[in-house]
């Protein structure tokens, strides 16, 4: 189901599916991560849910992700503080990872397959000085990649979703790929 106009970056609290017709294929972005095949073809034949809690916390968005597959198995988590400071974490998919995200308007995006197709009118105005969109910035030291994300609302086959954009980089290849996401509701 496309996302209802009152859902928006202020609060994505709430239950999102990963719509694989309108989503692009991941297998190329997860092998240039090192995600093993066998690793991929579950994830590709999987129901990718995310659990999503937005909540401010001093001067700070956070938002808490937890994923599902198909049958209540566990995915990756996604603790981001919209502080655009450096945090480490492990996680059991993609290993060590050294990461960072924040509020960010789209002029400041180099990469314009990120630019791409969003909403940026008020009505997408979420963040506390105007800002329409999430970046979230990761290296993987250990596996040589790094991975940057544009999180927003677009106009997809007409309609309004959540969507993120991914540009992987290791070495000289790079891999992009679009992710659309049905809203589930709270």
């Amino acid at each position: 189901m496309a996302a209802p106009a009152e859902v928006t970056l202020k609060d994505l609290t709430g239950n999102w599916v990963m719509n694989k017709t309108l989503s692009d294929d991941t297998d190329s972005v997860l092998a240039l991560q090192g995600i093993g095949w066998w690793t991929r073809k579950a994830i590709s034949l999987a129901t990718v849910t995310l659990h999503v809690k937005q909540y401010t916390e001093g001067n700070f968005t956070h938002v808490d992700i937890d994923q599902t597959a198909t049958g209540g198995i566990k995915g990756t988590t996604e603790n981001r503080t919209l502080d655009w400071e450096f945090r480490e974490t492990q996680d059991h998919i993609f290993g060590n990872l050294k990461g960072r995200s924040r509020w960010l308007t789209l002029d400041l995006v180099d990469d314009d397959f990120l630019k791409e197709e969003w909403l940026e009118g008020d009505e997408e105005k979420a963040g506390p000085e105007g800002q329409t969109h999430i970046q979230s910035w990761v290296d993987n030291q250990e596996k040589g990649w790094t991975a940057e994300q544009i999180w927003g609302f677009a106009v997809v086959d007409g309609k309004r979703y959540y969507t993120r954009r991914i540009t992987v980089k290791k070495g000289s290849e790079v891999r992009k790929v679009r992710l659309i996401y049905n809203w589930q509701g709270k």
